[in-house]
């Protein structure tokens, strides 16, 4: 059911923007310059897609709930050039950057979000992007699908399709279409092979440690490691953190990825046996409650405590909260929890995605895959591709070519198979 503000919001004058402060432009700009520099892949969607003056995307009407950084501004100004008017909303208070906020603005795109916003605002700013009624959807966690649901179910209709490029939010859709609440198409961006590969496990292998490494000046080498989920993320987390020479486990409970982990050399534990033994905690698993209070009881003084999942659920703070005497803040984006015995848990980025809130996100040219996978989806959408209602894996067409667009960015060539090779491939008889 609608509330109050999705009318007002449908029915009254839009804003057109919302940001903390719009005189950031220049360096929200100067940010966005330097991420289009590493974005080889996108600017060969933007070069060949606006050729002779085309925009593909006239017409349409795009809503984005992503991390509004650099890399995600580039991809909504190629949006609006290309034709589309964008709406957006920042994903998470903590990845939000007011200077990209108030360049956006200044562009034209009508964003709402500020760095530290409530939850309450957080709400709001969804609810104002939606105003604009969009017929396209680019998601980060399925927020925007749940509020549509929620709240301006009328929209459904109208919306032609949209993609989400989380692994936590894939897992909220598909429960959506097993329930039957998802009203329209919407690509598994996530699955597809190219982001699960490069985007989870090279582009978060990376940047959750960089960030861990920056935000506590702390060696990895030498430290206990304790990793839960071993899926393409986990996989990506823990080659970084065995190649810094440190000791691993993987807490996981699928018994494929278990025993998969097992065979790649790393000690399996259930987190009960892991808290006492770990010096580093890291959750990817995209479930709530990782690590509770009988784990917390457990752990060395000193652990650090960090999540690489989109929603702040997988390390559950109050039972942090409930057991600590006292909480402070010795270095930016750290809480370190003081426990009644003297024991301290430094718990990182306030349990949020800890690359995003306390760091950049991945790197810029893994995030140029992943967004020309979005891009292209997008284009997919608009230009009348078969899709049904509800979750579908994105075209293996749309896929490969993202990952060939990057090997020609890189003047890479690769072997072709003759006629001959692809009828040999197809004959049963060998």
């Amino acid at each position: 059911m609608e509330n109050t503000f999705a009318r007002e919001a449908l029915n009254g004058e839009r804003e057109s923007y919302s940001v903390a402060d719009i005189s950031l432009a220049p360096e929200g700009k100067r940010r966005m310059d330097w991420a289009w520099q590493f974005m080889p892949v996108m600017r060969l969607i933007a070069e060949r897609q606006g050729e002779k003056g085309r925009r593909p995307l006239y017409g349409h009407t795009v809503a984005c709930c992503h991390h509004i950084e650099a890399k995600t501004a580039c991809v909504l100004k190629v949006l609006k050039d290309l034709g589309a008017e964008v709406a957006a909303a920042g994903c998470n208070p903590l990845s939000t950057q007011d200077s990209i906020c108030a360049a956006l603005a200044d562009y034209g795109i009508h964003i709402y979000s500020r760095r530290g916003m409530t939850s309450e605002e957080y709400d709001e700013n969804l609810h104002k992007m939606l105003a604009w009624e969009p017929d396209i959807i680019i998601d980060a966690g399925a927020d925007t699908v749940a509020t549509i649901n929620e709240h301006f179910r009328h929209l459904a209709p109208s919306i032609l399709g949209g993609c989400e490029e989380t692994t936590t939010g894939v897992k909220r859709l598909r429960a959506m279409d097993a329930s039957g609440l998802l009203k329209f198409p919407m690509l598994a961006v996530n699955d597809a092979p190219s982001k699960n590969l490069f985007g989870n496990r090279y582009g978060a292998g990376q940047s959750i440690w960089d960030t861990i490494m920056r935000t506590t000046n702390c060696i990895v080498g030498g430290k206990n490691i304790v990793i839960a989920g071993y899926g393409g993320v986990g996989k990506g987390v823990a080659t970084g953190a065995k190649g810094f020479g440190a000791e691993v486990a993987i807490v996981e409970a699928d018994p494929h990825f278990a025993l998969e982990a097992h065979l790649k050399g790393y000690r399996v534990m259930n987190m009960k046996e892991a808290s006492g033994w770990g010096d580093i905690f890291v959750t990817v698993t995209g479930n709530s409650k990782v690590i509770h209070g009988e784990h917390f009881e457990r752990m060395k003084d000193g652990a650090l405590l960090c999540n690489g999942g989109h929603f702040d659920v997988e390390i559950y703070v109050p039972d942090l909260k409930d057991l600590a005497a006292n909480v402070y803040e010795p270095r930016a984006n750290v809480q370190t929890y003081e426990m009644k015995n003297g024991r301290k848990l430094h718990l990182l980025a306030e349990g949020r995605a800890v690359n995003i809130a306390a760091g950049d996100g991945h790197p810029i040219e893994i995030m140029d895959l992943g967004f020309a996978l979005q891009m292209l989806s997008i284009l997919y959408i608009a230009g009348g591709g078969s899709l049904r209602r509800g979750l579908e894996s994105v075209p293996e067409s749309i896929d490969k070519a993202v990952v060939n667009y990057k090997l020609e960015s890189l003047g890479i060539e690769i072997e072709h198979l003759t006629s001959e090779q692809e009828d040999y491939m197809k004959d049963w008889r060998g």
